[in-house]
Parts: structure tokens; sequence; C-alpha cells
């Protein structure tokens, strides 16, 4: 058995609280290069032009990509066969969120209570989220999220008779409602399956995938495809100023479901759409 002591977990977390923050993912950033010599407004242009000079500047000066960093969203994929020692697991992620927020000089913006709206001072708590995998690995992935996004998402618990016409329709229509708010190009999650909650958390570990995979199901990867053409005739473009460039992928993962249902749900990402990653 694998033994990880947390004073390891806390180091990682604060890395990657800071190396999200500050860094474009690749894979973002070569999507970004795409859509501007594919983007056919010059307006949109201009903005995808900013947009990728934006990161390149943040990346050099080591600062945010932007001034919402986010709350702080953590997938742990925990391996069987591992043993922390030294302390709690979460309380190790949640003092890593402390230090990165503080020593990234990133901005805090959690409040205590929904309602008081009380700041707690230090990004704390994050949202944490584990999966229990085979192996004697501890994958953790800081996926900080900002609001502008966050608050543009949504869920429904479609009729089975709705079928794919009534997920696309879904899927196309919160984006068309979202408009401007959540800074596009957006990179769009759906969950589809499961239950609600699922199907929200689906949505959610849809935006960490590689921008240039598909989903293994052919007909789930054409789903995916066709979905982002008809996103893109929204005409909403980059900063939605006008333009083709509305999204710049749209991932889709799904899970079993009953009989009766057919929970949907879309997670928006920015046209950053912050994630790190390092397993220990």
């Amino acid at each position: 058995m694998k033994e990880i002591h947390v004073s390891k977990i806390i180091d990682a977390v604060e890395k990657l609280c800071i190396d999200s923050n500050y860094y474009l993912n690749k894979d973002i950033y070569k999507a970004l290069v795409s859509a501007l010599d594919a983007e056919k407004s010059e307006n949109g242009r201009m903005v995808l032009e900013t947009i990728i000079k934006n990161a390149e500047i943040a990346a050099e000066e080591k600062m945010p990509i932007c001034q919402d960093t986010g709350m702080a969203v953590i997938f742990l994929e925990v391996g069987q066969d591992v043993r922390i020692t030294g302390g709690n697991l979460y309380d190790a992620i949640q003092e890593g969120v402390r230090r990165g927020y503080k020593n990234g000089y990133l901005r805090c913006s959690i409040v205590k209570n929904p309602l008081k709206r009380e700041n707690t001072g230090d990004n704390t708590p994050a949202v944490i989220h584990t999966e229990i995998v085979d192996g004697d690995g501890l994958k953790i992935i800081v996926a900080p999220k900002g609001f502008g996004s966050e608050n543009m998402n949504t869920v429904a618990m479609l009729k089975p008779s709705d079928g794919v016409e009534g997920v696309v329709n879904f899927v196309i229509k919160t984006v068309s409602d979202a408009g401007a708010n959540p800074c596009p190009p957006v990179i769009v999650g759906v969950g589809i399956g499961g239950t609600m909650e699922k199907a929200a958390l689906l949505a959610k570990k849809a935006l960490l995938r590689p921008l240039d995979s598909r989903s293994a199901d052919p007909d789930i990867a054409e789903l995916e495809r066709n979905l982002l053409t008809e996103i893109n005739k929204l005409g909403i473009g980059p900063a939605g100023i006008g333009g083709t460039t509305t999204a710049l992928a749209v991932n889709i993962e799904t899970y079993p479901t009953h009989i009766a249902g057919l929970p949907v749900a879309v997670n928006i990402g920015c046209h950053a759409t912050r994630h790190a990653s390092v397993i220990l």
C-alpha cells in the first residue's frame, strides 16, 4: 500500500491553484488560435487576438488570466491502495487552496453563508468531488470556476420522448440565453443521464476533457459535432459582440438512467476554462 503524506497534497493543491489561474491550457490556446484563423467577423477577430494576448501576458508575468479567480472545484481520483498519512485528506485540500490563493495573489471570492454574504477571506471552502479508482495513485484536478459562466448553467429533467431533439434544443437554448455573460467563445459541457445531480456533475467533468477529443461513442461524437455547428450559427461570437466563433467545443458525457427520465445538464466554461492536474 502506497502512503502519501498530507504535506505533499497541500503543496500540490497550492501549486495547481496558482498554475490553473496563470497558465491557459495548451489545447485551449491552440483552439483559440485556430478560431482566430477561421473567424469571419472583424470585431470577433479583434476580441480573439486580445484574449490570446491576455493569456500570453498572464503566463509571462505570472498573473491571473482573469480577475475572477473562481471557486476552487477539486476532482479527486483516489486509488483504493492509497493511504493518506499525517492528517485528513479534505483538510489538506482546503489548506492547499488557502495557501494557493494567498501566495498566488488570487482574488478571494467565497462567502461563508450564501444569504449573509460574509467573505471567508481565503477562498475556502473548495467544492470537492471524490472518486475511488483502482491502483495506488492520487490524481488531483483543480478547476477554478468563475461565476460569469457558472451562473449560466442549467439542468432539465426531460421526458424520454423528448429524445435527441429535446436535448439539442435545450443545449442550444441554454447557450443562446447565456449570450455574452459566460465570456465567449465558450466550452460547453453536457451531461446526459443518471439523476439530476449526476447529470450536473457529468456536465462539469466534461469541461475537463481535451478540446481535440471526441466521445468514444460514435453517436455521441456526432452529436458533439452537430451541436458545435449549431451553436456557432447563433452569431453571439467572441465577447458576445458577434461572429462565427461562439463555442470552441462541445463535450458530452453520459450515464445510464431510469426508464422514466432523461436528465440533461449544461455547464458552460468561459474562454479560459481553467484546470490543472497532477498524480501523486
